[in-house]
């Protein structure tokens, strides 16, 4: 508890230069695209920052295979790795910009999730 409480007053004590550091971030997240692809490139799936599709490309072959259950499963799984990396992403960009500071122990101190 009181290592939180420690957290807190080194939360408060950089709010500026953390709130400055959360704009920027959510500028190059919402610019950044994150492919994912399923069945050696069969599908590619490209989604932005916010984990949000923005592309779907698929191989001509595939579609022509008439498989549409192996044409779901490899869209679900390009779209899930392209999600994949994007939450990485975020959370890197979340410790630069906290300064390496751990904010879930936070949330979950102040009843968030």
């Amino acid at each position: 508890m009181l290592g939180n409480l420690g957290q807190l007053a080194g939360l408060l004590k950089n709010a500026g230069q953390i709130k400055e550091n959360m704009k920027g971030m959510q500028e190059r997240l919402a610019a950044a695209r994150y492919v994912g692809e399923a069945g050696g490139g069969q599908v590619r799936a490209t989604v932005d920052g916010k984990g949000e599709l923005v592309e779907l490309k698929l191989e001509p072959a595939t579609v022509q295979s008439g498989d549409i259950e192996m044409l779901e499963d490899l869209i679900c799984a390009g779209v899930r790795d392209a999600v994949s990396k994007s939450r990485e992403a975020v959370q890197k960009e979340m410790q630069a910009a906290t300064g390496g500071m751990d904010l879930g122990g936070m949330m979950d101190m102040l009843g968030g999730q």
